[in-house]
């Protein structure tokens, strides 16, 4: 079982930013071969997709709502996925979770992917 580990979360002021991270904290495991999406869900909202990363780390997608202010990177080295969040809006605020997919679809699927971290909250104040 891999276990994924989002942190970076907190409270901003709208217009501004923040990036998250997210670990591997299994000892022995890697998503380096995986393609990493970030999904969020706000309260009494259902978990939306926020964009993915391929496993090279040469392709994104993102949904239309944060096409341009957000931005996924990977860091295999330290087997680590990012996203940079820029330009936040009070309707960006959610838990923020990272996954990874066993299969490398590269979508937007909640169900393309097999592994998820606990979230970690992301307010953003108007």
């Amino acid at each position: 079982q891999v276990q994924l580990v989002e942190s970076g979360g907190g409270l901003v002021q709208a217009g501004g930013s923040l990036r998250l991270s997210c670990s591997c904290a299994s000892s022995g495991r890697t998503f380096s071969k995986n393609t990493m999406g970030w999904f969020r869900q706000a309260r009494g909202k259902e978990r939306e997709f926020v964009g993915c990363i391929s496993w090279s780390g040469i392709s994104t997608y993102y949904t239309d709502a944060v096409k341009g202010r957000f931005t996924i990177s990977r860091d295999s080295a330290k087997n680590t996925v990012y996203l940079q969040m820029n330009s936040l809006k009070p309707e960006d605020t959610a838990v923020y979770y990272c996954a990874a997919d066993k299969y490398n679809r590269f979508g937007g699927s909640l169900r393309n992917y097999d592994y998820w971290g606990q979230g970690t909250q992301v307010t953003v104040s108007s």
